[in-house]
């Protein structure tokens, strides 16, 4: 009997392991150590580029082990689309709030269309989408994750700033989405897809930006005018 309480007492103790961590998250699960890999794994692809970044790397320059990494991040495709993940969560909420309805409208456009294609002209933004594409076959879910928090997430956000206009007899549109997805092409028009494929190496010049902002916006307005 004696034996038996012995072994239910350390029955009860396994079952317990965050008592014994002191309160611990599981394995995998502390955002603090999450973000510490993320961070470190940033500046190894910013240094490295993707191709010739190791997680080894990784490892050391977030101060984990390997097999902490691994805990967390089960091949660098993964770990790459949450570094890119962070970085664009914080871009996507600034382009988003900046879609102010109080605003005139065509200014707004402006603003906004431009501001897309810095954003999505930068160095890191032109590789991940590099990257993306070259595993969605074999990765898929990283391919619908990236679109789906990416650009659908801005579209999403645009439509409802068009809806807006549309209720205040602004504009006349009958599927806003479809008329988001538009105009965020023409701003991007000429300016991105030669960056994706390396027709040109830098981003391109305020004036070009501002440029293909304004002829999007003449484009937009033309069609969509009420």
């Amino acid at each position: 009997m004696s034996e038996l309480k012995s072994m239910e007492k350390k029955d009860t103790s396994a079952d317990a392991p965050e008592a014994r961590r002191g309160g611990r998250p599981p394995a995998g699960t502390d955002p603090q150590k999450r973000h510490q890999i993320v961070e470190g794994a940033g500046r190894v692809f910013e240094t490295l580029g993707f191709d010739a970044a190791s997680m080894s790397d990784v490892a050391r320059e977030a101060q984990v082990s390997k097999a902490t990494l691994y805990v967390y991040f089960q091949d660098k495709e993964h770990l790459f689309a949450a570094v890119c993940g962070e970085r664009r969560d914080r871009n996507i909420a600034e382009m988003i709030a900046m879609l102010d309805v109080e605003k005139p409208l065509e200014a707004m456009l402006q603003t906004f269309g431009a501001e897309i294609t810095r954003k999505i002209s930068q160095p890191y933004v032109v590789a991940a989408h590099r990257i993306v594409i070259g595993v969605a076959e074999r990765m898929p879910e990283i391919g619908n994750e990236f679109f789906e928090q990416g650009p659908m997430r801005v579209v999403n956000a645009f439509a409802a700033f068009l809806d807006r206009h549309a209720a205040r007899g602004n504009l006349k549109i009958e599927d806003t989405v479809l008329a988001a997805v538009q105009f965020l092409e023409l701003s991007q028009a000429t300016i991105f897809r030669p960056r994706l494929y390396a027709l040109t190496k830098e981003p391109a010049s305020e004036h070009e930006i501002e440029k293909v902002a304004a002829s999007a916006v003449r484009v937009f307005l033309a069609a969509y005018r009420a």
